[in-house]
């Protein structure tokens, strides 16, 4: 740490030194935690659906689904050839009503190809197993429900599951297998989905070999989502539709968007805020050294030698607060990340802790701005060098 001067100087260059370092470890925290949380629940969101969903156009709601034809398997394929498309997998939903002794409780039954990703399950597993859904002539009857129903319906690993889906003017009964038990803490999902397998909603309504509810499109880059949906949409023929998973959830992108928003403005307030601490330190020790300044002058020193000097002196103090305010966000990522430290309450937020997402990209870009900015606010008190009057400040003295 520089050895700081006397006077009033230097307790407001650490002064100034803290400032800084605490509002770089507030810009870093806070577009970690915002990466964190909109990654979380985008994935949470993509992970009961998919990036782009292709259905029949006219699908009303997503427990009546209208299949797609069996022929039109070669517009999958065209789909998959898409640049930027990962993944097409098959889906279909349907709405049903789970009875137990003591209750009921009305569901969306979510089946799933053989081959389907459930990477997402997998991760928010927590009892039993995912569903064994093969692309044999067997028919799983295993079921994955949330902690929420489960809870509802007292109903554990392991347990039968009497379902009911109303097909006309009757219904269809099945006793599903509860073989696993999930919690994403994204409530309006965990209190809605059975996940199963697609080919017990294909028998209930009576589909033919092929038919399936939809095509689940999982795209490489969430950045071109939109630039990659309007690709797929031009490989459908007219009975079919595309709809990312931004327009199918518009409320809840753009509470993201309004968090972004947010931050932005943090941003920019701490900015302010380190730029006012290193002028202030700045305009501090230019005054205390004015009769310096003044000796100087008189011994043929330029102003913008004498700006020099100063600005070197306070520019070493930037590069201090930075170096701190690095090495302080970077611990609490850390703790966060490992320890999850601070929690959330799930039902509000969506997730039981403050989801971090740190990225070296973001401290070097937050370093680059904060020393910008605080360099350029020193302009202003460097201008006041040339204004101090030799003889006025030497006689002073």
């Amino acid at each position: 740490m520089p050895r700081r001067g006397g006077g009033f100087s230097g307790p407001l260059t650490s002064v100034a030194v803290v400032g800084i370092a605490l509002g770089v470890a507030v810009m870093i925290m806070a577009v970690c935690i915002l990466r964190g949380f909109r990654g979380d629940i985008t994935d949470k969101v993509v992970g009961f659906g998919s990036h782009i969903t292709v259905r029949s156009y006219a699908a009303g709601a997503e427990y009546d689904a209208i299949p797609i034809p069996a022929e039109f398997s070669v517009v999958r394929r065209h789909i998959e050839q898409v640049p930027g498309v990962r993944k097409v997998q098959a889906f279909a939903t349907k709405g049903a009503m789970v009875k137990t002794d003591d209750q009921i409780y009305g569901v969306v039954f979510r089946g799933l190809e053989a081959g389907y990703d459930t990477a997402f399950f997998a991760s928010c597993l927590v009892g039993g197993g995912l569903p064994a859904i093969d692309s044999g002539q067997s028919v799983s009857n295993d079921v994955l429900v949330s902690t929420v129903i489960a809870s509802k319906l007292g109903l554990q690993v392991g347990d039968k599951m009497r379902t009911y889906f109303w097909q006309g003017s009757t219904y269809r009964a099945r006793a599903f297998n509860v073989c696993g038990i999930y919690r994403s803490d994204l409530t309006e999902m965990d209190e809605l989905y059975v996940v199963g397998d697609l080919r017990q909603i294909a028998r209930i309504n009576g589909w033919d070999d092929g038919e399936v509810g939809g095509w689940e499109v999982l795209v490489d880059d969430f950045g071109r989502l939109d630039d990659v949906c309007s690709q797929v949409l031009e490989t459908l023929p007219y009975e079919l539709t595309a709809v990312t998973v931004r327009d199918a959830n518009p409320a809840l992108f753009s509470w993201l968007d309004l968090l972004s928003s947010n931050i932005t403005l943090i941003l920019a307030i701490m900015s302010i805020v380190c730029a006012v601490a290193i002028v202030s330190a700045l305009l501090i020790m230019i005054f205390e050294k004015s009769s310096t300044i003044g000796v100087l002058k008189t011994l043929g020193a330029t102003d913008r030698s004498v700006r020099r000097i100063f600005i070197m002196r306070a520019s070493r103090l930037i590069v201090e607060g930075i170096a701190v305010g690095l090495a302080l966000s970077a611990a609490l990522c850390w703790v966060q990340s490992r320890f999850q430290v601070v929690k959330l309450d799930a039902e509000s937020y969506a997730m039981s802790r403050v989801p971090v997402d740190a990225d070296w990209r973001i401290f070097l870009l937050v370093s680059l701005g904060t020393l910008a900015v605080c360099l350029l606010a020193l302009l202003l008190p460097a201008a006041y060098i040339s204004k101090i009057d030799p003889a006025k400040t030497v006689r002073t003295e």
